[in-house]
């Protein structure tokens, strides 16, 4: 079940996502033996169409391959999604024909907030995801199974200094938003609508220094009752969609 330059994808939905999305990435397919429900079965045909034929394993072999995990008896292997560069996202900012909403998530270090913030970008429509090469999570097998295929769907941009990253944004007309429950400036009352790069820290911790200093501007998340934080996906969620609701309004307007 091994092999070099392959990563492993387990869940229903993170597998059918590269089947989709991705067909020729899909190395190997190894099934449950006693999973033969029709999902499964949908899975194990659309696998052979991208020549792949699904091999039945034990319950347990699987389990020993991605550890002690909800695999869903469904496990591939993949071959690697090289990640976005710095140069790919600017590149692509540049040349957007609307007006880019980024997501960067700033000591996210917990895989499965990271493959949540995946799915939140996904539903959202983000352009890329930004995270550091340092004291980042990275898209590994947890952060897949977490995103539900939004893995395959979100560019993930990997830069070595988050905050040239941010200024090189900058200078290309993207709206550096850091989110801070201190800021002044509540997230309703702010426009968003706008080409934007949303900045979340670790929840608790929050926004680096250096980070928060290349903010154009930052915003809070209003709270009403006694927690004094969200978790980073539940806080992405929240700004990305006033961000997509102002943008909408804007277009019937």
């Amino acid at each position: 079940m091994g092999g070099p330059a392959r990563h492993l994808v387990y869940g229903l939905h993170a597998v059918d996502a590269v089947i989709e999305r991705a067909p020729l990435r899909l190395l190997e397919l190894w099934v449950a033996a006693p999973r033969d429900d029709a999902r499964v079965r949908r899975l194990k045909e659309r696998a052979a169409a991208a020549g792949v034929r699904a091999q039945p394993v034990a319950a347990e072999a699987l389990a020993r391959l991605v550890g002690a995990v909800a695999h869903q008896g469904v496990v591939a292997a993949v071959r690697p999604q090289p990640p976005w560069s710095e140069e790919d996202l600017i590149e692509h900012v540049e040349g957007a024909s609307h007006a880019p909403l980024l997501l960067v998530l700033d000591g996210v270090t917990d895989p499965h907030n990271l493959g949540a913030c995946l799915r939140t970008a996904d539903a959202a429509g983000v352009d890329a995801l930004v995270l550091p090469r340092d004291r980042s999570a990275s898209v590994d097998a947890a952060a897949r199974k977490v995103a539900a295929g939004a893995a395959e769907s979100v560019p993930v941009a990997t830069v070595t200094n988050l905050a040239r990253a941010l200024d090189a944004l900058k200078a290309r007309g993207v709206w550096i938003a850091g989110t801070d429950g201190e800021a002044s400036a509540s997230l309703y009352q702010t426009d968003l609508n706008r080409p934007l790069a949303l900045v979340l820290g670790a929840e608790g911790a929050g926004l680096r220094r250096l980070t928060r200093e290349h903010c154009d501007f930052l915003v809070r998340i209003p709270m009403a009752g006694a927690v004094e934080s969200l978790n980073v996906s539940v806080a992405a969620g929240v700004a990305l969609f006033e961000a997509v609701r102002q943008r909408g309004a804007a277009a019937r307007s």
